[in-house]
């Protein structure tokens, strides 16, 4: 163990870790602190980069621009009172009120320190939760894994909002997606209509840029709003105060940073459902309620916490499982396959030293978050004023090179075309993306996990709940089924009945 830690801590320290580190900090800020321009975005356009790179370097990217992406869309929204990210608009009113008080310093900073706070407790918990789970996993088989991507699909759907159905139509459209290609257990060419460049399958990576950064393209392309106005002139000190929120708040701190980790852990899921949550918590547990949205810190403190410890959390089922947490995890799956770091139990147990380097990488992600972020804030009023019909277009030709790059085939870049203009026709419907990617990603090992159960039982359905593990998975799965939906419909009949009691007769 202390010589994989030692390994760990020599291909982290390396300098040209750090120098990436530092390129791809500095990369997620102004990615993040540009509204429209989204954490997932930016995982997506250092896909193309990372191809060229060792594994450790590649991942260290990733996860330092995603980090440094979701605070600093903090800014826009206390600045603008637009977004920078999703993770950021459940707050972006508060903080914008707050600004409009002459409190934009104790907002940036709250949403800054408390987001590395949040970070941190999220690695902590990545750190303990994935080697008991994956030395846990070992123990599985074709029957619990089947379950436990079932499980997965069946959460992405159910948590993406008040639809459930349209998270159905777009699990169903990316497990149809997942399907193409050579890549099943018959080896028979499927929905490939003659086409050779379709036999290896949609390409994920492709797919991803597509629908994560061509989308935003279209999207501003299509977009006739004016831009808004910075209603500050100069940002002060916003470390001014942080010392007392902690101590004012440290009940919101971990309570935001516990139920973080925990939606983070869930698929499909991710920061901005983890804020929205956390935001509503604060607000409905506050000995303050009344004064939310009117300018007050605590909500902004325990969902700036919630919002950067989902991050790590989601890396929880990605690397035990390969069952990713979020739409950014589901790329940087993609990239662990392309560097030979398949995830999975084995992966802490045959390369251990990968895994404690991930580690290091969340901590010092989160540790240099505070300086880097006041170096952003500081300089905010300059990115927000980058002219975007300049930036969409070098977004749009970066996207193309880079994805043509990964395997020289303009079959690549059209894919990634399709797949830009397939997300934004969704969004703009309102049909959620994030179990689409699950579909995608997942669909291959549930087919491969269920034909060899098949195959080990010989046909025999009993199988898959023969094992004490599967069988407990199974029945978690049916509970979500039935369970879950009957009491949503009770919920919703009860506030229907609670409304109509109220209205005046």
């Amino acid at each position: 163990m202390f010589q994989a830690v030692a390994q760990a801590f020599a291909m982290v320290f390396e300098p040209y870790t750090i120098a990436v580190m530092l390129g791809a900090s500095l990369f997620g800020l102004f990615v993040g602190a540009v509204p429209g321009l989204t954490a997932t975005m930016a995982t997506a356009l250092l896909v193309p980069v990372t191809f060229f790179m060792p594994p450790i370097p590649a991942i260290a990217a990733m996860v330092t621009a995603t980090a440094m992406a979701i605070f600093s869309g903090d800014i826009p929204g206390c600045l603008l009172r637009i977004p920078g990210t999703p993770a950021s608009a459940a707050y972006t009113d508060e903080a914008f009120a707050m600004t409009r008080k002459g409190e934009a310093e104790l907002a940036l900073g709250a949403g800054l320190v408390f987001s590395a706070v949040g970070g941190l407790f999220g690695t902590v918990a990545l750190i303990v939760a994935a080697p008991a789970l994956a030395e846990f996993a070992l123990n599985f088989s074709s029957f619990e894994y089947f379950w436990l991507v079932l499980l997965g699909l069946t959460c992405a759907v159910l948590i993406t909002g008040d639809q459930p159905l349209k998270g159905v139509v777009t699990l169903l459209l990316g497990l149809l997606v997942a399907c193409v290609g050579l890549g099943n257990p018959a080896g028979f060419p499927r929905f490939t209509f003659g086409n050779a460049e379709m036999t290896g399958g949609i390409g994920m990576i492709p797919m991803m840029i597509g629908m994560f950064a061509i989308s935003e393209v279209i999207r501003y392309v299509v977009d006739t709003s004016p831009p808004a106005e910075v209603v500050v002139d100069k940002v002060g000190n916003v470390m001014r105060g942080q010392w007392a929120l902690a101590k004012k708040y440290p009940v919101q701190i971990l309570r935001g940073s516990t139920l973080g980790t925990a939606v983070g852990a869930l698929p499909g899921a991710g920061a901005d459902i983890a804020a929205w949550m956390s935001y509503a918590m604060s607000k409905r547990f506050s000995k303050e309620p009344e004064k939310f949205g009117t300018g007050h810190v605590e909500g902004i403190v325990e969902s700036g916490a919630a919002n950067n410890s989902a991050l790590a959390g989601a890396w929880i089922p990605a690397l035990v499982f390969g069952i990713p947490g979020d739409s950014i995890t589901a790329i940087v799956i993609g990239v662990l396959y392309m560097k030979n770091m398949n995830p999975g139990p084995t992966l802490f147990t045959t390369n251990p030293q990968n895994i404690y380097a991930v580690f290091l990488l969340f901590i010092i992600a989160n540790i240099i978050m505070v300086p880097l972020g006041l170096l952003c804030i500081k300089v905010a009023k300059r990115i927000l004023r980058v002219p975007r019909n300049v930036l969409m277009p070098l977004i749009l030709l970066f996207c193309i090179v880079g994805t043509f790059a990964i395997n020289n085939t303009p079959f690549d870049v059209a894919v990634m075309l399709v797949a830009g203009v397939v997300a934004y026709v969704l969004e703009a419907n309102r049909y959620p993306i994030a179990p689409a990617i699950l579909g995608v990603v997942l669909g291959g090992m549930l087919e491969e996990n269920f034909i060899t159960s098949m195959i080990k039982s010989e046909g025999d359905l009993s199988a898959f709940v023969g094992r004490p593990i599967a069988a407990g998975l199974a029945a978690l799965t049916f509970l979500v089924w039935f369970a879950l939906p009957l009491l949503r419909a009770l919920r919703s009949r009860r506030q229907a009945a609670l409304r109509s009691s109220a209205s005046p007769r």
